[in-house]
């Protein structure tokens, strides 16, 4: 009789895991098409023809106003996306506080996706040279999809064991990329055939910011109906009203952290090694356009086979966690992106066979490792504390987020090649090894009170 209750349990919770794929199905298409391809662009594009630029196709150095500041036309997205980025950094921990205290996850999950989604669906108004509206739309969007992630992240515990950890969260990531790539591949069309559709360029590409806005708040829906809610597990006792409980709680454990330092150590790994990771896909783009001189074709093509390659590869990293341990394959993932940016070194110009083969490896090691940092860092977390400790897991990504950049612009401005600057980026690849290296992971997940997974 055990045993028939031990199998349903398994069963009830294999359908709460597919359940929750859902919403990383739903999220990727915002982070793909609006924050990764479509809106630097467009934004650039709008705010060039307020600013009276000659050419609004091409990056201006004139100015617009926003707040009493004067941004150059062609840094303004650039700007938004970094303070949506620092103010998230800021917000996350008071809102992961907040989740922990209530049973209601999927629900404000929802919420701030739904709310999301409404913003960014503001984007489809941005057209002639009124960006105002943009600008506060992908910001909103983007600090209400950081929030969103929060309580995602912390129902991949109430739904999953130790054990069924690795598993379920590479399946959420390898579905992400599935979902964003398939709209992007349907966006990338259009935006390329627009003459044939009969489309002028800013209509092609209001459409695909309205249509992932959609998708986002249309397929939202799967999850919030199908996921349980859970009761809150040893929430620490504050007084006050649940604003005030959420503010004394997140207090209290940046006090106890210091009693969860392999928790900390981690955290400080996963800081250098996910920047190296950000700042690769970020200036990907550039350096095959500028240092390698490849075809927009070919770029297109590559963001599209990068998307699709992460699927598999998140699978490919969840079955290695499964023999070797989330651990060790993050590890040995973090090597891996070492090679890569090496090898992107010694790219002969104008080689497109080379240049889609270091794309593969990057897809496959890029969903991997972003797959099972999240779901190894559940482990890390003590039980009932799992939105406080994901918002400052998203907190360190995404406050942190702009120092690749910044050493990729310095070394470019002082070499005046990307060659050097793409190398640079080894840095951050080292740190989060020497990091992880010094992490016990069996002895944080003890200290956390979790059980430690058996691998083999």
């Amino acid at each position: 009789m055990t045993g028939g209750i031990a199998d349903l349990a398994g069963l009830v919770r294999a359908r709460q895991q597919r359940a929750w794929n859902w919403y990383d199905w739903a999220n990727s298409a915002y982070y793909t098409t609006v924050l990764s391809v479509m809106f630097a662009p467009y934004m650039i594009t709008v705010a060039g023809r307020a600013a009276g630029c000659r050419n609004a196709d091409e990056t201006c150095a004139r100015t617009v106003s926003l707040l009493g500041l004067h941004l150059a036309a062609g840094s303004l997205p650039f700007y938004l996306t970094s303070f949506a980025t620092i103010s998230s950094a800021f917000l996350l921990p008071v809102v992961g506080a907040f989740v922990d205290r209530s049973g209601r996850k999927r629900w404000q999950m929802g919420g701030f996706a739904w709310a999301g989604s409404l913003c960014a669906a503001l984007l489809f108004l941005v057209r002639g040279d009124h960006w105002q509206v943009g600008a506060a739309a992908v910001v909103a969007s983007s600090v209400l999809g950081g929030c969103s992630l929060v309580s995602y992240y912390a129902i991949l515990v109430d739904i999953s064991t130790e054990a069924e950890r690795d598993r379920a969260s590479s399946r959420g990531w390898a579905w992400g990329y599935l979902g964003g790539g398939l709209l992007l591949a349907v966006n990338l069309v259009m935006f390329l055939g627009h003459d044939t559709l009969g489309l002028s360029t800013d209509l092609a590409v209001r459409l695909s910011l309205l249509s992932a806005a959609l998708w986002w708040a249309g397929f939202t829906v799967i999850p919030v109906l199908r996921l349980r809610d859970h009761p809150p597990q040893h929430v620490v006792g504050e007084s006050g009203g649940l604003l005030a409980r959420s503010f004394g709680q997140l207090w209290s454990t940046l006090r106890e952290m210091r009693s969860y330092p392999m928790t900390l150590t981690f955290l400080l790994a996963f800081l250098f090694y996910n920047d190296g990771i950000q700042t690769v896909i970020a200036v990907a783009s550039t350096y095959g356009a500028k240092q390698l001189d490849m075809a927009q074709s070919v770029l297109i093509g590559t963001i599209l086979l990068i998307q699709f390659v992460a699927y598999a590869g998140a699978l490919l990293f969840g079955r290695l966690a499964d023999r070797f341990g989330s651990y060790r394959s993050i590890l040995g993932g973090t090597y891996v992106w070492m090679a890569v940016v090496v090898l992107a070194m010694f790219l002969p110009a104008r080689n497109v066979a080379l240049f889609l083969a270091l794309a593969v490896c990057i897809g496959i090691v890029l969903g991997g490792t972003q797959a099972l940092s999240r779901s190894f860092f559940s482990l890390l977390i003590p039980r009932g504390r799992e939105g406080e400790y994901f918002a400052l897991y998203n907190a360190c990504e995404r406050g942190t987020s702009w120092f690749g950049t910044f050493l990729f612009g310095v070394v470019f401005q002082v070499t005046g090649s990307y060659r050097p600057a793409i190398v640079a980026l080894i840095v951050f690849f080292v740190l989060g090894a020497l990091f992880l290296r010094r992490l016990d992971p069996d002895r944080g997940i003890a200290e956390a009170g979790n059980v430690v997974p058996v691998t083999g």
